[in-house]
């Protein structure tokens, strides 16, 4: 902050989220541990970052957030995530811009319970897939076991990961992305510390029975 800039009430509540200690190394250090998991689906990566003081949201993604939302970053964030806080904090720390249109999100914050797949994230186009929305999901727990077998670029063979209960319909949805790749939905899930991936070229299987048969989601 600049020496005599005038801290408005407002802010002031986003000030107990931490930003990044060092940010110009904390960021390419984080960055490169989103990037490793999104090249490796599935793989568990610890983030060590502040504790939000939203217990649901947790440090791993708190951290992503950090390193990947700038001045030109939208954000959309589902209600049961969304706080003034969190708004001012994301604002103070980032610069980022919440948006309730989510076509328009570089990223939406989530859950697998507010997961709606009738809402219109961006999916990028065949010209430009990269203008897609990122999801960024809170999730009640990440555990290589079954639960959802990954399997395609960045896997040996398959890899298993456990996001919790209530996830089949996200995970439906990214099931989906096979058929429109190059466009489609990449996901960065976080639980306390804990952050892994799944791109939008994985593809995911069920191993367990939930309201289907275990096999390939669709």
């Amino acid at each position: 902050m600049e020496r005599g800039m005038t801290v408005k009430p407002e802010m002031t509540t986003g000030l107990v989220w931490s930003a990044l200690a060092d940010p110009a190394h904390d960021s390419q250090r984080l960055f490169r541990q989103i990037l490793a998991a999104l090249s490796e689906p599935g793989t568990l990566h610890a983030i060590a970052v502040a504790e939000p003081p939203q217990a649901r949201l947790g440090a791993a993604l708190w951290g992503a957030l950090l390193t990947l939302c700038d001045l030109e970053t939208k954000i959309w964030i589902a209600a049961d995530l969304d706080s003034p806080p969190l708004r001012e904090a994301l604002t103070f720390h980032t610069g980022a811009r919440i948006t309730n249109d989510p076509a328009n999100a570089d990223f939406a914050l989530l859950t697998p319970e507010s997961f709606d797949p009738d809402i219109p994230f961006a999916l990028g186009s065949d010209s430009y897939p990269d203008r897609s929305t990122t999801l960024l999901v809170a999730v009640e727990r990440l555990e290589n076991i079954e639960g959802w077998r990954l399997s395609g670029p960045g896997i040996a063979e398959s890899r298993m990961l456990d996001i919790g209960d209530g996830s089949r319909a996200l995970m439906t949805r990214l099931a989906a992305n096979r058929a429109s790749f190059p466009c489609g939905l990449d996901a960065i899930f976080g639980c306390g510390g804990q952050l892994a991936a799944i791109p939008r070229s994985t593809r995911i299987d069920s191993t367990r029975i939930d309201g289907a048969n275990a096999g390939e989601v669709n």
